[in-house]
Order: C-alpha cells, then structure tokens, then sequence
C-alpha cells in the first residue's frame, strides 16, 4: 500500500502563466484523488531557457530540450519531487531515469486563428506570426501567398507581438487559451483543415522513474485514454525519427476501444504533403511506428529530407 507523504511534494514547473495554472491543475487534483490537506505539495516555478530565448526558432537554439533541461537537473538533484509539462514540448526521446507518469485529460486539440475570420479570409500576402514549424506548412499548403514571421513566447508576449502590428495573425492552441481563462479570443479551425501537433492539448506528469511513490500517487490522476492516444502520436514521432525542425501533424483518439490515429508529414514549404491513418489495439506498441515507417516510404523526397530521411 502506497503510503502518505511523510513531507510536502515539490511540483517544479517552468513560471509562464500558463504552466503555472497547469501546474496548480496538478496539484488540485492530486490533493483531490487522494484526500490530502493543501500543505502537502508544493509548487516550485523555475525560468526555463525555452522562455529565455524569443527572437529565433525553437530548432535553431536547442530544440525541446530548453523546456524540460532545468525541472530535469531539479528532479536529478532532489530538488523537487515531481514535475509537470505541456506534452507538445517534451523531446520524443526522454532519458530512462524520468518517468512520465500521468497526463491530465486532455483539452481541446484545436489551434485557434487570432487576427482573422478564418485562413481563407487572411488578405492576400499577409503576415502570420508562427515559429511552429507543423503550423507553417499547414499554413503554406493552404495559401502560398502568406508571409510567415517568427513569433515566440509565451501568449501574453504573442498576443502583444500581434497587437503592436508585427503580424496580421497568428495561432494559437486551444487548450491554453482556455486554461488562461481567453477561451473566447480568436476562431477555433476545423481539424479538417488544420490536424494539431501531437500531444497537443496534453498536460503530462514527470518523476523519476525509481520514484515508485511519486509514481503511484500520480496514478491516481492518470486520464488513461489521455495518456494512450498521447504516446501513440509520440511513437508516430519515434518512428519518423523527426525533430522540432520536422513538420508533422497527428491526432489519436480512442474509437470503439482501439486507438485511431490520423497524421500528416509536410515539406517545409507546404508543398508536399503525405498523409495517413491506421486503426490498431491500444497494447499494440509498433502500430504507430509502422505507420510513420509507410508515410515515410510514400513521401516526396522534399518531406524525407525534413525527417533526415
């Protein structure tokens, strides 16, 4: 039987205002699960270098790694106990002493357009603020005529760039618009016409993996459909051997008791695209990875080599 903390828990988290209401999300429904008085976790913000850096793409300075690198050392050193990220930012690949352990229920998948109407409605030639690299393909595939800018930072800073004319749009996820309380800002876009990146809407939680406490306690919070669909569209990464600099879409949901997963893989200019889907048993670890190896093998050169393949 897994035992009551005999000390308050450490929650690191990155100090953004959005990982912030994720990480208080955390925290209340692990006090919930489990009956415990407030005073046993505590939250623990730390300035991520992913939130340092803001005038260059995520790939030219380091890739996802800036998001996780300074909760890792923290949870290595002892520092905290446990910590919590946004599932679209954790590197496909994670060390074998971290343990992702639970995921939250996932939110709304979408990305929302802020700016416009909708994507067909852009004025000819405008600019739309994105350093995503899956959001400026889709953009690109859609209207070649768009001029497409950096934008980084967290919302507030984005929203701020749009506001002072640097772009005529831009998007953004849902999911944090709804968490920060701005749910109603911008235009939600079909999945039809945008597929979202995976994990995206995800709230993941890390520990160690020889934590078998931490682990446990966090069980209690595990959305498992969540964290099914999530690590199918992580293996679909795997599989494609991609990185943060790859444009590539999926989404999988649970359908009739099997993982239904959808994706796409683009060129970096939008030009080329390859799509797919397969249908597979939620135990079947290598169904994902199959179907990135079958998209790959289909792909226009221009998309492999986006894969460094």
């Amino acid at each position: 039987m897994i035992t009551r903390p005999v000390k308050p828990l450490r929650l690191g988290t990155r100090a953004s205002p959005l990982a912030m209401v994720q990480a208080h999300m955390v925290r209340t429904q692990l006090l919930a699960a489990h009956g415990w008085d407030d005073a046993l976790i505590e939250i623990c913000p730390v300035v991520a270098s992913g939130d340092k850096i803001l005038d260059r793409a995520l790939a030219e300075v380091g890739g996802k790694a800036l998001w996780t690198k300074e909760l890792d050392q923290w949870l290595v050193s002892g520092d905290i106990d446990f910590s919590v990220h946004s599932m679209k930012d954790v590197e496909t690949h994670r060390p074998a002493e971290f343990a992702i352990a639970a995921m939250l229920e996932r939110g709304d998948v979408r990305d929302r357009l802020i700016g416009a109407e909708s994507l067909s409605t852009l004025p000819h030639g405008a600019r739309v603020g994105t350093s995503a690299p899956r959001r400026r393909a889709q953009l690109l595939a859609r209207r070649h005529d768009l001029e497409i800018c950096v934008f980084r930072g967290n919302v507030q800073t984005r929203l701020a760039k749009l506001e002072a004319g640097e772009a005529k749009a831009t998007l953004l996820a849902a999911a944090g618009l709804e968490r920060l309380g701005m749910g109603d800002i911008g235009t939600p876009v079909a999945i039809e016409e945008m597929l979202p990146a995976p994990a995206q809407g995800a709230i993941g939680v890390e520990t160690l993996a020889c934590n078998y406490d931490m682990i446990g306690w966090l069980g209690a919070i595990n959305h498992e459909p969540t964290f099914a669909c999530v690590n199918a569209e992580r293996a679909l990464l795997g599989g494609l051997s991609g990185d943060c600099r790859s444009p590539v879409a999926a989404l999988a949901v649970i359908k009739n008791t099997q993982i239904w997963l959808r994706c796409a893989i683009y060129s970096g200019d939008g030009q080329y695209k390859e799509i797919g889907e397969a249908m597979f048993a939620t135990d079947d670890d290598s169904a994902a990875a199959r179907l990135a190896a079958t998209l790959l093998e289909r792909a226009h050169p221009n998309i492999r080599a986006s894969f460094g393949a």
